[in-house]
């Protein structure tokens, strides 16, 4: 049996190979660099910070695993856990809900529906903080716009102190996460579903599908991916609220409304005890990426 034949390449080739794994190391430079600064380096320093007693003045001093231990025993954390979990669940099934309603008025080709697109939108590009103040503005009992609209036609006799009470509050919460964060969920489920082919409701169509068949067997599969991003994203940005909870209710009223993110922000800044503060932060980030991890895993599964 003859021996293949060995190739033997130019001088001139070998050196312009053995160059490419250098060339591409320097492609990657910069963006490893950002990593390193941005989000390593970082992450070392909240984790050394967690393993010790870090007073806002004066030099830390190395404590163990004590703020971790004392977690337990922190009343105001493990309320946030439970506040944050509920407002996550509400919060999600919520803007899925009037995201559903919005794409079925927006898809279709009534007249005015990029009016509609346009005007679902609008609301997303406004900052969260920014959304967060004029909302409080207009749940205001002597300049707020929904008091005095209320009363114009006639719902209550008195201004509503929105943001007084917890149940209110939590919902008026919910009301300004919807109406800032429903146009990117429509928006992406609009781009979605125009990516179902035409030709699978024409062929369903012909075979007597009605349109809940079509929605179970055509537009649902299609759509799944979509919805898995969504809901990820969803409970990311729900579990890390904070912005609308320390200018709307501020944690109030009586702690009801303090969100995870909300309760280290108390503890970093408003105990100054930074050493808890990091523990609870590292708690968070490994919570955030155990869920991550199992939501992708029941995604490919499915995918399969």
């Amino acid at each position: 049996m003859a021996e293949p034949a060995v190739r033997h390449l130019p001088r001139g080739n070998r050196s312009a190979l053995s160059r490419r794994p250098l060339t591409g190391m320097l492609f990657v430079a910069p963006t490893a660099l950002i990593v390193l600064v941005l989000f390593l380096v970082p992450l070392g320093i909240l984790l050394y910070m967690s393993f010790t007693d870090y007073p806002l003045l004066g030099a830390p001093t190395l404590n163990g695993i004590d703020n971790y231990t004392a977690i337990p025993d922190d009343d105001l954390f493990l309320g946030a856990i439970k506040f944050t979990l509920v407002y996550t669940a509400v919060t999600t099934v919520v803007i899925f809900l009037v995201s559903f309603v919005l794409v079925a008025i927006s898809n279709s080709t009534r007249r005015f529906s990029k009016v509609y697109r346009t005007a679902y939108f609008l609301p997303y590009v406004v900052g969260t903080a920014a959304a967060s103040l004029m909302w409080f503005i207009n749940y205001d009992t002597v300049l707020g716009v929904y008091n005095d609209l209320l009363l114009r036609v006639g719902l209550i006799d008195e201004p509503f102190a929105f943001l007084a009470s917890e149940t209110p509050a939590f919902w008026s919460v919910i009301a300004l996460v919807v109406w800032k964060f429903v146009g990117f969920q429509v928006l992406v489920l609009l781009v979605g579903l125009q990516s179902v082919p035409r030709e699978l409701y024409e062929a369903a169509r012909v075979d007597g599908a009605n349109r809940l068949q079509q929605l179970r067997f055509i537009t649902l599969p299609y759509l799944t991916p979509t919805i898995a991003l969504l809901f990820i994203l969803s409970v990311t940005g729900s579990l890390l609220a904070f912005d609308q909870f320390l200018i709307l209710t501020k944690g109030g009223p009586d702690n009801s409304t303090i969100s995870l993110v909300y309760a280290i922000y108390n503890t970093a800044f408003q105990t100054f005890d930074l050493g808890r503060a990091a523990a609870l932060s590292i708690i968070l980030l490994l919570a955030l990426i155990i869920l991550n991890g199992v939501q992708l895993r029941l995604l490919r599964r499915r995918d399969a």
